[in-house]
């Protein structure tokens, strides 16, 4: 078999590994049993006959000369899109394109920096994540592993920035298992997402743009998303998710959380931490509207008028310290609800002690365990340990270990 991936991606998401649940009270069981056709809600998913691949770049503009995969400069503070550059201006999607759970893809497509059907490989990304945001090519090389290694596929390295769109991306059709895109619930998407409501709550919409969600962000951080603000709102939605979600998952993937929020103010102000993250940037990016009544609409995400990218490139190390501000600011524990009022915490597991990570975790300990996201076997629900086939491991590997190699982790050694 060629394509052991598959029985990983294709593995069922948190609910349906919850059967020795189903009848405990509390647990909503009709909830846990329709899992499965959640996993596929999206049968319609947009499938644009032209597939046109990001736009080229070009010597007129270089932006940080990153292509085909390869390290760029990692030199920004360059204006994006650059003036005259009209194959990286502004598109909205078509009714056949795809877009998902994360603002910040969604606008690279629409600006071209990945294809605008939402179908990107893995040297896309890379080049995408370097040259629009400069991000570090270590942290642009995880990401972009872990969004196909989780959601797409290893062998064609391609990737839905959404919904399943297996005929795409798998280089045997669906034969061997779904890929079911970003919008795979508890791999990349979990539950208290800033804006995106847990796959629970939402009969498995975790992907569509939440207005009331995105208010209660605005409130919470008074209309300056920095890393404090961020860090208490992230705070909230936990509590909230604990309190409604008789579901609720949070594990150690769930960090992933923070990172993703740290982009709001380290990658989305224009000259990234040198910019400010307000209302108006933040808004474009997650293309939301105010409908002046404390409500918000949502339109395709856009890159702000006269918008710089960040100076220095945003390492591994960079998100890993993030990460550990963030939760250190306001700690809660790992694990999930067994129906309501009921959570069950983690335990201990790597860097995670007694369900928590401890006030000593360090920038390093997150980076190391990024890396173990992709190399190891993690808790991905209450039930047990989801196993890695030994050819993802050998992929994830092969990826991630150059780029590791000198930040002090211990690496798995490939074949």
């Amino acid at each position: 078999m060629t394509r052991l991936a598959l029985p990983f991606l294709a593995i069922l998401d948190a609910a349906l590994a919850y059967p020795w649940v189903a009848n405990m009270p509390g647990v909503d069981s009709s909830l846990l049993f329709k899992n499965k056709a959640l996993a596929k809600r999206q049968t319609t998913c947009p499938d644009n006959p032209n597939h046109p691949g990001a736009a080229p770049y070009s010597s007129e503009y270089p932006y940080t000369g990153a292509q085909n995969g390869l390290p760029g400069s990692a030199v920004g503070g360059i204006q994006v899109p650059a003036p005259g550059d009209t194959a990286h201006q502004f598109t909205a999607p078509g009714d056949d394109d795809i877009r998902g759970p994360c603002p910040g893809l969604n606008t690279a497509a629409n600006h071209n920096f990945l294809s605008h059907d939402g179908v990107t490989t893995f040297d896309e990304l890379l080049d995408a994540q370097q040259n629009l945001y400069n991000v570090g090519y270590d942290l642009a090389v995880l990401l972009a592993t872990l969004g196909v290694g989780l959601d797409g596929d290893i062998v064609s390295e391609k990737l839905s920035i959404g919904c399943d769109a297996t005929s795409r991306t798998s280089s045997t059709g669906s034969l061997l298992g779904d890929e079911v895109g970003l919008d795979g619930h508890n791999k990349f998407e979990g539950d208290t997402s800033l804006t995106r409501d847990d796959f629970f709550l939402a009969n498995g919409d975790d992907f569509d743009f939440n207005g009331t969600l995105f208010e209660n962000m605005r409130s919470s951080c008074n209309d300056l998303f920095n890393r404090d603000n961020l860090a208490a709102y992230r705070y909230e939605r936990y509590q909230q998710s604990l309190a409604t979600n008789p579901n609720f998952y949070f594990g150690p993937k769930s960090l992933l959380l923070f990172g993703a929020a740290s982009f709001l103010y380290e990658l989305f102000p224009s000259f990234g931490p040198d910019g400010v993250p307000d209302l108006p940037t933040i808004s474009s990016f997650f293309g939301a509207v105010s409908n002046g009544n404390g409500g918000w609409s949502h339109v395709p995400e856009q890159i702000p008028e006269n918008w710089y990218n960040r100076k220095a490139p945003y390492t591994i190390m960079d998100v890993g310290g993030e990460i550990q501000d963030q939760y250190l600011e306001h700690p809660v524990l790992f694990g999930g609800n067994v129906g309501v009022n009921n959570f069950d915490a983690l335990g201990s597991f790597s860097y995670i002690q007694d369900g928590m990570l401890p006030n000593t975790t360090t920038a390093e300990d997150i980076s190391c365990f990024l890396y173990q996201f992709a190399t190891e076997n993690v808790p991905s629900s209450l039930s047990g340990v989801l196993e890695l086939p030994a050819e993802v491991v050998e992929w994830t590997a092969g990826k991630l270990n150059p780029v590791y190699a000198n930040l002090g982790c211990p690496l798995h050694i490939t074949k």
